[in-house]
């Protein structure tokens, strides 16, 4: 039996002569193809080919981009990375590094250039095989358009017709402009905008010589001579292409030497930091939803949004350093505990900054939107407005005292709800019942105004989600969304409107159509005396109540924490008059954060965090007092006119129409024993 011989040695010097054979039988059906041939062979050769008419109507996928409110780039959707640019935006030393590194004959031949034909020809049949393949830019873009990628003659001979018709029907500026837009220059980047933003951080309008050098030398192998794979390879093809440059005329012997001696600044290609992952994806799915995948990933989709960059990067940054301090503090395994933030303008609703969570890459559930936690105290500012609404005051007082009340779910069959100290304090006034979060003061509320009436009160503030009909509802039982509580507490901040949260201020295609365009909505639900009352009383709750912990920001805010039973959730919803922020912090497991981290402590410094850098710069704002509203000078302890003012009184706000008695407007006095 003869020794095996590998396929090389089996073609031996007859195997080179069927190769050239075989090149040169390409070459003349070309020549006859491109030329005069035969009808019949033209005819077979072209039935299938597809026509070129849409060339000129040029649509590749190009990537859909998302702007913040300043319409910086966020982030983009693409299958591939492409940025679209017009050939007459492309410098000419650009235009002709490439045309020098791949088709040195562009502007001479048509489409088929038949001496760079012959030429490969050559090397192919010294090489034995095919190793060199004369293809134009022309028959590039044929390729890249229409036809496969297959090594076979036959495809050969098509690309070769399609480019020969290509030539005819576009300019060379046509057909450099499909080249330039369609090529795939290495590390996910298609077409040499998205390239040169890639390689260099800039458009391919502002290129220089060396740079247009670089990216010419790509195309041919655009992993091999990557500079941040390879940048000696890279920097070798580089002085390649300057050289070829100068060889055909397009630039001078110096200007070769120069762009050769000049340093290269490469912009890392880095993972992009995502600072607004959750929020994005929010985009993402609103979009493909209403339009399609297809329209988002390939139309070239320019997308404004209402997100602010910095003041989202703020949110991140803060959201990170507050859990990074709670599990330090209570030596938590790193990473479990959750987050929260949600930043709203208060007058037209537009969302500035979300954080979904820790780690978009390790949990995709937006915690800001998605999730439905029991907001404990958190709710009690809207029982007391309520309240308000039904015509108590601020200085209205109940009895803090012990109640009792019937409750299947209890082993007992009874509810007895405590105050988070445990102790009671008598007859107090609302507003520090509020600011002082009492507990068993704001069940003995929602049983004054009725559990229906409070419901639907909520509802009209903007609390979608099921509210349970029970007195447990004053406390904060029901679960919601942050997203829900910015909203209702907005009401109150922007004087008893309502408005309706967006993200997206219009989508736009390549074309400039426009997709949509939001226009901001508001609502009066409520009497903006009736909502300036709460938003009055919040202020105190910075001031001396449970959110002093964010006093130290040095303007007017108002909000209000809330914690859970068991301290499953921490909560901080606060405001300025044009900004308003919800924080819930809480692992999704609903398991207790720890006995001392509540709303004030584990949510609260994460709002201040943020807002410290989402106000800086700002003039610091005073909430607007609507017409309608009267201040007194009262007792604090008793809410009692107090007419001559001093130590132990404070400026009550009153609607103008129901100012306080002599008794306080106090209803604790016959309903005292109920209360007891």
């Amino acid at each position: 039996m003869s020794p095996r011989k590998d396929k090389n040695s089996r073609r031996g010097p007859g195997g080179k002569r069927s190769v050239a054979l075989k090149i040169a039988l390409a070459v003349f059906l070309i020549l006859l193809a491109a030329g005069a041939g035969t009808a019949v062979a033209y005819r077979v050769m072209t039935m299938d080919l597809p026509g070129i008419d849409a060339l000129k109507d040029y649509r590749p996928s190009i990537a859909s981009r998302v702007l913040d409110e300043n319409d910086l780039l966020i982030d983009e959707f693409f299958l591939e990375d492409r940025k679209m640019i017009n050939i007459a935006d492309v410098p000419k030393l650009v235009q002709y590094a490439f045309v020098a590194a791949e088709d040195s004959r562009f502007y001479k031949h048509r489409g088929v250039d038949l001496l760079s034909i012959f030429r490969a020809l050559f090397k192919n049949v010294e090489a034995g095989k095919i190793v060199q393949g004369g293809s134009t830019i022309t028959q590039q873009v044929a390729k890249l358009m229409y036809l496969t990628p297959e090594r076979k003659y036959v495809r050969k001979l098509k690309e070769a017709i399609l480019s020969y018709r290509i030539d005819k029907y576009l300019t060379k500026d046509e057909i450099l402009h499909l080249y330039l837009n369609q090529i795939y220059l290495g590390h996910g980047t298609y077409g040499i905008e998205s390239a040169s933003t890639g390689y260099f951080g800039k458009s391919a309008r502002a290129l220089t010589l060396p740079e247009a050098a670089l990216l010419a030398g790509l195309p041919k192998a655009p992993t091999t001579y990557s500079p941040f794979l390879n940048f000696k390879r890279a920097k070798q093809r580089q002085l390649y292409v300057l050289a070829r440059m100068e060889e055909e005329g397009f630039i001078t012997k110096d200007q070769m030497n120069q762009a050769a001696a000049a340093p290269l600044s490469l912009r890392p290609m880095k993972p992009k930091d995502k600072v607004a992952a959750y929020f994005v994806e929010h985009v993402r799915r609103y979009v493909q939803e209403k339009y399609g995948a297809d329209v988002l990933y390939k139309e070239g989709l320019t997308i404004y949004t209402t997100l602010n960059l910095p003041a989202q990067t703020a949110a991140r940054d803060a959201l990170l350093r507050g859990l990074s301090e709670m599990e330090g503090r209570n030596k938590y395994a790193r990473g479990l505990v959750q987050g929260a933030l949600y930043c709203m303008d208060v007058k037209t609703g537009a969302i500035r900054a979300m954080v979904g969570g820790r780690d978009f890459a390790k949990s995709e559930f937006n915690r800001a939107v998605q999730s439905r936690r029991q907001p404990g105290s958190a709710f009690k500012p809207l029982i007391y407005t309520a309240a308000f609404d039904k015509g108590m005051t601020p200085s209205t007082r109940f009895v803090d005292s012990p109640i009792i009340l019937e409750d299947p779910s209890q082993a007992d069959g009874l509810w007895k709800p405590k105050n988070f100290d445990e102790k009671f304090q008598g007859p107090i006034t609302m507003r520090t019942a509020l600011v002082q979060s009492r507990n068993v003061v704001t069940v003995k509320i929602l049983q004054e105004i009725g559990i229906d009436y409070a419901i639907s009160y909520a509802a009209n503030l903007g609390i979608e989600s099921p509210l349970a009909a029970n007195l447990s509802l004053a406390l904060g039982s029901a679960g919601v969304t942050v997203q829900e509580m910015v909203r209702a507490y907005g009401v109150l901040v922007n004087g008893g409107k309502k408005v309706t949260p967006y993200f997206i201020r219009k989508i736009v295609d390549r074309t400039g159509n426009v997709f949509e365009e939001t226009k901001p909505e508001s609502e009066q639900v409520i009497d903006p005396r009736i909502a300036f009352m709460t938003t009055y009383i919040l202020q105190d709750v910075v001031e001396s109540g449970t959110g002093r912990r964010v006093k130290s920001i040095g303007r007017p805010v108002g909000g209000k924490t809330g914690t859970t039973n068991d301290v499953r959730d921490a909560w901080f919803i606060g405001f300025t008059p044009s900004l308003i922020t919800g924080v819930w912090v809480g692992f999704d497991q609903e398991k207790s954060l720890g006995g001392h981290e509540v709303g004030g402590r584990a949510a609260a410094p994460i709002w201040l965090y943020f807002m410290e850098k989402a106000l800086q710069g700002k003039p610091a704002e005073t909430f607007p007092v609507p017409a309608g509203i009267v201040f007194i000078s009262v007792d604090a302890r008793t809410g009692r006119p107090a007419p001559g003012g001093g130590p132990g009184t404070l400026q009550e706000c009153f609607l103008d129409s129901a100012p306080p008695g002599e008794d306080g407007n106090e209803w604790f006095g016959e309903r005292e024993e109920l209360f007891r």
